[in-house]
């Protein structure tokens, strides 16, 4: 795996309040609370679990103390991956503990998963192009401008990664090209013909050569103490444009929006999304930000 830094995992948006969806508000944490080895006895962190995990969808598990539901945390359970890509993680009287530490919220917020929870981020790049199929490079850097495909998201509005869920047994490789196909591509608004001319200009695309920009732990404002996010970002390239080209960009399921974006610093995404990007331009070679400093500011 592609990665220039060594990533020290903070929360920023796991600690934003009011949790999303919701008018709850977490218990502070300041800074130097967060990790759990630093002894904290005052802790006292507001329980929550959105009624719409409570209420016992085919995603979601029940509560830790339901009748027969005996979870086998860290390691797979049936169809349910719950090992979580950081390694090892604590439970706590029968609850996962955030690998990152304190979030100031205990439950499951609007995750269905105690522990981890597994999502995929495909980034699908290209390279921007004038009128006559040149390279476009910024006037500052000199390097060339990476652009990928971005969904606005319908929950909060902001840009993202148009990834999602991995489903119960479901590769993860199955997830990326789905979760594509769904949020940018209105795939399941598509009749059989079209679906079916979708999936063979996808395969040239999906099959061929990727990099894993990103595995693990996601600072995520839907994180709490028992239950978090986790992704594998992958990106798939289109280095002459020719694939994407012919798709119809349209967004479906989770997007209000589906665009190509320049890729620059100046970007707001959501979650740890930017970050992802970052690191596919550092990979190819893309132009990133016009300050000159280090690399790394992770």
């Amino acid at each position: 795996m592609f990665n220039s830094c060594n990533v020290k995992f903070y929360h920023s948006k796991a600690l934003t309040s009011p949790y999303p969806g919701s008018h709850v508000e977490r218990s502070q944490v300041p800074e130097d609370k967060v990790g759990w080895l630093n002894e904290w006895k005052d802790y006292n962190p507001v329980e929550y679990t959105a009624v719409s995990v409570l209420a016992g969808p085919n995603w979601a598990d029940p509560q830790i103390n339901d009748k027969g539901f005996s979870p086998k945390f860290n390691e797979r359970d049936g169809e349910v991956e719950r090992k979580s890509l950081n390694g090892l993680y604590v439970v706590e009287n029968g609850r996962p503990r955030n690998p990152v530490g304190r979030t100031g919220l205990t439950g499951r917020g609007l995750l269905g998963r105690w522990g981890p929870n597994h999502a995929a981020d495909p980034v699908v790049t290209r390279w921007k192009r004038d009128e006559r199929g040149n390279k476009i490079a910024h006037p500052v850097t000199g390097k060339n401008i990476l652009q990928f495909i971005a969904i606005k998201r319908r929950d909060c509005g902001e840009w993202a990664i148009p990834g999602g869920m991995v489903d119960p047994g479901e590769k993860i490789t199955a997830t990326l090209k789905r979760e594509f196909e769904e949020e940018a591509l209105n795939s399941l608004q598509k009749s059989l013909e079209e679906k079916a001319e979708l999936e063979k200009q996808l395969h040239k695309l999906f099959s061929q050569e990727h990099f894993v920009v990103y595995r693990g732990y996601v600072d995520d404002p839907r994180n709490t103490d028992n239950a978090w996010m986790e992704t594998e970002a992958v990106n798939y390239h289109d280095e002459t444009g020719e694939t994407m080209d012919n798709l119809p960009l349209e967004a479906g399921d989770d997007a209000g929006m589906v665009k190509w974006v320049d890729i620059s610093e100046k970007l707001e995404l959501y979650a740890s999304h930017s970050y992802f990007i970052k690191l596919v331009t550092e990979k190819r070679g893309a132009h990133w930000s016009e300050d000159p400093g280090p690399e790394c500011h992770e």
